[in-house]
């Protein structure tokens, strides 16, 4: 944590995506209260969109940004901002805001997360670099960029993931590409998941979650293409997972943090979901972190993070008195 000098909130700008969320920005009326606050309000659309819009508003002289959206959306801002090295403030007015979630803010109010606007407590968060493209919470290689791709995805995830993931549960379709592990190059991998900072999956209540933005580190998910993987479903490998940093031999799915990680193959190009746009990128690809890359102000009043919780130890075995044997 560092001291931050307040900013006027005349000196402020927040970037909205009204689509976001299903309108949030509409229903929880953040127009008006941003406006009530003296903070100018730029809204995408067509023509306009988030990374221009917070482009502009540093021309016009902004020293905060703020961004009102989904996860695409503050990704977009939140690299402008760190070009820039620009504070940023973000309002959680997406779906499901895991950025938001992460930081330690009230996902379920947005407008809550605008006093940050006025002043705040000031932190300094990694981002993910992936050929040229920041991203904020992860690149994902296999089905979930393929979904992103199936027009109407939004619309209706459920069925378009499960048309999409059939054919990569069971081994029929894959990554067509190569990663480089510690033990050793993965090819064709069924599902790559490159996360800003590690993923916990060591809970199911807390699957998915990131306890820390400012380990300075990627987390690194693959599912391997073997037939004990197409034996068994995404959610069932996570459960399995120990508690190690690293696995090799026969685990389907690996895991490891490393601060940069290859992606290679004999394609020109790969389909990437970042931060849950579609992308094609070119092969092949480095990612990597940008430690400490991003200044965002959090509201004073807010959930924050809680502890990582600890997986539960296994049940030892009651060995059997003398007699009983």
């Amino acid at each position: 944590m560092s001291s931050h000098a307040e900013a006027p909130p005349t000196r402020a700008v927040l970037v909205m995506n009204p689509g976001s969320g299903e309108g949030k920005v509409a229903r929880f009326g953040l127009v008006e209260v941003a406006e009530q606050m003296g903070v100018r309000v730029l809204l995408t659309g067509p023509g306009q969109d988030a990374a221009a819009l917070a482009r502009r508003a540093l021309a016009d002289g902004a020293e905060v940004l703020g961004v009102a959206g989904g996860d695409g959306t503050v990704s977009a801002v939140a690299a402008v901002a760190a070009q820039a090295d620009r504070p940023l403030v973000v309002v959680p007015a997406g779906t499901r805001n895991h950025f938001a979630r992460d930081l330690g803010l009230d996902i379920h109010d947005p407008v809550a997360g605008m006093a940050a606007l006025r002043s705040g407590d000031p932190c300094g968060v990694d981002l993910g670099l992936v050929a040229g493209r920041t991203f904020v919470n992860n690149v994902s290689f296999g089905m979930y960029a393929e979904a992103l791709l199936v027009p109407g995805y939004r619309e209706a995830k459920g069925l378009t993931m499960a048309s999409v993931a059939g054919p990569y549960l069971e081994g029929r379709q894959w990554v067509d590409a190569s990663v480089d592990a510690p033990e050793g190059t993965i090819d064709r991998p069924q599902v790559v998941l490159i996360s800003n900072n590690p993923y916990h999956i060591a809970t199911p209540r807390s699957l998915g979650r990131r306890f820390a933005l400012d380990r300075g580190v990627l987390g690194v998910l693959v599912l391997k293409r073997t037939e004990a993987a197409a034996l068994q479903p995404l959610p069932y490998a996570l459960r399995r997972i120990p508690r190690t940093t690293t696995h090799p031999g026969g685990e389907p799915l690996v895991r490891w943090s490393a601060p940069r990680v290859t992606v290679h193959g004999g394609a020109a190009t790969v389909v990437a979901g970042v931060d849950g746009e579609a992308v094609r990128l070119p092969l092949p690809l480095c990612c990597e972190t940008r430690p400490q890359a991003l200044r965002v102000i959090l509201p004073k009043d807010r959930p924050g993070v809680p502890p990582e919780p600890h997986p539960p130890r296994p049940a030892r075995r009651r060995s059997r008195p003398p007699h009983a044997r």
